[in-house]
This record gives C-alpha cells, structure tokens and sequence, in this order.
C-alpha cells in the first residue's frame, strides 16, 4: 500500500519576482539548472554515512516539483511548467504542476507553496486570508480536495 498524493498546483504570481527567483522556480520545476544559490527553500538537510559510517548531516538539494512522464500511482501524467503573462490581462508569472508527493515531502514542499502563496495574484487571496494554491488528493480517494495556504502553513489532510 502507497501513501502517495496526486498534487495539482496552480497559480499566477505577481510581477517582481526577480531573475533568480525565476531561475529557482525553473530548477524546482525540472525546466532549469540549480542555481548556486537557493533563497526560496533554503535547507535540504540529509543524514548521510561519512566515511567511517558515522551519522552526518549534508545539504542535498533537489528540485521538489519535477517530476515527469507517467504518473506510478495516481494516473496520467506529471509535469510542470512555468511561463510569463507579459502582454496579457495582467502580468507577472503563471505556474502549473502535477506531481505525485509523500507525506514525508509535505513540509518542503509546503515551504515552496507558502513562498508562492505570499506572490500569489490578488484574484487567489480569499476573503479569509486564504489562498487556494491547488488540489490534492489521495491516490485511492476519486475526488481532490483544495489544498489552502493560510497563515503561513499548508492545510496538508491529518
């Protein structure tokens, strides 16, 4: 049995993030190269074996939204994608991806969609302070719930 989520993310950001904030996004998205410097999520601690098998902490960074191809549990295919609204209705950036989580992923990626959600366009903020950032479901469950940002914290299921 899998604890796997199918999660959908969609959102239009504001203008002003800055290049290397776009070049982050692209590198979480697996449309990009990791940037020398990380300033959207910080710290990807790992407990690895050093040499004389002692426990050690190390910084591993990966990108948390890019997957791609077929999906293993959920059905259809994750992707992500990240692209200007210059010379639309409004601009700044549009954000979209399908990807297949663990629970143990929850709170990096929840890092990532708080930072979107505080860039989020205005259109996505609720009367309540909220901002639906997605949808997420239960591999097993037919339905998606909405997957909220709201004080900061992702309204991850129990």
């Amino acid at each position: 049995m899998s604890d796997l989520y199918e999660l959908l993310v969609a959102v239009d950001l504001l203008d002003g993030i800055s290049e290397g904030e776009v070049a982050e996004l692209q590198w979480h998205l697996g449309t990009g190269d990791q940037p020398e410097q990380l300033s959207i999520v910080t710290a990807f601690p790992a407990v690895v074996l050093d040499e004389g098998g002692i426990p050690a902490i190390e910084e591993e960074p990966y990108p948390l939204l890019a997957g791609r191809g077929a999906a293993s549990r959920v059905g259809g295919v994750l992707c992500s994608a990240l692209a200007s609204r210059a010379g639309l209705s409004r601009t700044g950036w549009s954000l979209t991806s399908r990807q297949e989580i663990h629970p143990d992923e929850f709170d990096k990626v929840g890092e990532l969609l708080v930072w979107l959600a505080e860039r989020a366009h205005p259109t996505h903020l609720r009367g309540d302070g909220a901002v639906p950032i997605g949808f997420l479901r239960f591999h097993e469950a037919e339905v998606p719930e909405v997957l909220r940002v709201e004080d900061g914290q992702v309204g991850w299921p129990a």
